[in-house]
Parts: C-alpha cells; sequence; structure tokens
C-alpha cells in the first residue's frame, strides 16, 4: 500500500454525491494508459470516501445507486478511469514531461520528411511540438496522442508514418550475433540461408531507424554486412 502523505486523491462526482479514493499516482497513470494493475494494493487505505480529507465514507446505499456494487476495487477503477485525479502542480509537470518525451520518441522513430524520405530528429519534432504549443495529457497513453500531435506538426514540418524494407545479408557466423537486434527494430518478412551459409532476410523497419538499425549490425558484425532500401 501507498503512505497516506504520498497518495493523491481521485474523485468522481455523480448523483449529486462525491466518491473519493486514495491512491498512488503512477497506478493511476498506469491504469489510465491501459495496462492492469491491482489497485487494492497501491490504495492508502481501501475505502471509498465522501471527503477523503475528512475520512468521511460513503454509504454502502450510495455506492449501489451509482456504481451497482459495493466492491471497492470496482469502484475505484471507475473513480480512476471517468474521475478526475487531483495532481500537485510539480507532479503534473514531471509526468506531463516524462510523457512528451515519450511522445517525440515514438514519432522520431516512426516519422520521416516525405521530400528527402530522412527522418526528422527528436529536435525538430521537439521545437516544432513546442511553436504549435501542444498541450501534452499525462494521463493519456502515448499511442492516444500522437495522431492528434501529427495533425498540428504537419502545418509546420512535412511529417509523415512509414515503414522501410530493408534487404539483409549476413554470414551465418553473426546471424546469431544480430538476431536480438533484427527482431527489436522490426520484423522479419522473408529470410532463407544460402548454400554458402550465408544468412538474407527481410527486415520491415519504422523509418524513422534505418540509420540506427543497419549502423546497429554493421557494428555487430565488424562491418561485414550488406543491406539495400527496398520499399
Amino acid at each position: 500500500m501507498v503512505d497516506i502523505e504520498d497518495a493523491i486523491i481521485a474523485r468522481l462526482d455523480s448523483h449529486g454525491e462525491s466518491f473519493e479514493i486514495l491512491i498512488d499516482t503512477e497506478v493511476a497513470r498506469e491504469l489510465r494508459e491501459g495496462n492492469e494493475v491491482e489497485i487494492l494494493e497501491h490504495m492508502a487505505i481501501e475505502e471509498i470516501f465522501r471527503d477523503a480529507k475528512k475520512g468521511d465514507r460513503s454509504s454502502e446505499e450510495k455506492m449501489v445507486e451509482v456504481f451497482g456494487t459495493i466492491d471497492v476495487q470496482d469502484i475505484a477503477r471507475e473513480i480512476i478511469l471517468n474521475g478526475e485525479v487531483q495532481l500537485t502542480t510539480e507532479q503534473r509537470r514531471e509526468m506531463q514531461e516524462e510523457k512528451r518525451r515519450r511522445i517525440i520518441s515514438e514519432i522520431a522513430r516512426n516519422a520521416i520528411n516525405p521530400q528527402t524520405k530522412m527522418p526528422h530528429p527528436p529536435q525538430r519534432i521537439e521545437l516544432a511540438m513546442e511553436e504549435a504549443k501542444i498541450h501534452v495529457d499525462p494521463f493519456k497513453s502515448v499511442e492516444s496522442q500522437v495522431p492528434l500531435v501529427l495533425d498540428k506538426l504537419r502545418p509546420l514540418i512535412p511529417i509523415r508514418f512509414e515503414r522501410s524494407k530493408i534487404a539483409v545479408k549476413l554470414p551465418g557466423d553473426d546471424y546469431g550475433k544480430c538476431y536480438e537486434d533484427i527482431i527489436h527494430f522490426g520484423t522479419i518478412l522473408r529470410e532463407e540461408w544460402q548454400p554458402s551459409g550465408e544468412w538474407i532476410g527481410v527486415v520491415e523497419i519504422p523509418a524513422g531507424v534505418r540509420e540506427e538499425f543497419v549502423g546497429k549490425l554493421k557494428n555487430r558484425t565488424h562491418g561485414n554486412v550488406e543491406t539495400k532500401l527496398i520499399g
């Protein structure tokens, strides 16, 4: 359980009544991002309150009226997902910054400039986001916010998400050293072993990491790799 001093209040107002819980900040964020969490393990007190600061508990009658149950975990989940999570200014700032960095990383990994076919550096994406005055929601997932961010960036910079297909040829002795990197960056679409013992494959990766992908393979094989962009 989280200490009361470290917990935040999540509140849902419904039917003229307030329902509050004391919950760990990170757990509230994880749940809102779609991750499964054990809510009861991260509540300061396993209770539903009318007013958490005063310690006034909600009545079972009101809980049944609003939520159809008195199960604390089920009600707490509804409060977090559909209510208001009260953060301190510093907590909100830190969570927004962390989420902003993840959004920038996701866009830089997947996007290119369609005019040059080259990736956008993260710094360029960051500056464009600042120019567009994009607001990052600390509780919404990266996946749900990226399309909205892209829509606001397109009037400022040429950008689109794209995936690349790269043909890779490796000596058989180097395949094992490179396999984890290959599947980390993308998906093997086709592969075959040559009579000479070499491995040939077509790998689909996010367009924004082409140079990083090829550089990683060259480093693993000390340059003993052939790659070709085929789509």
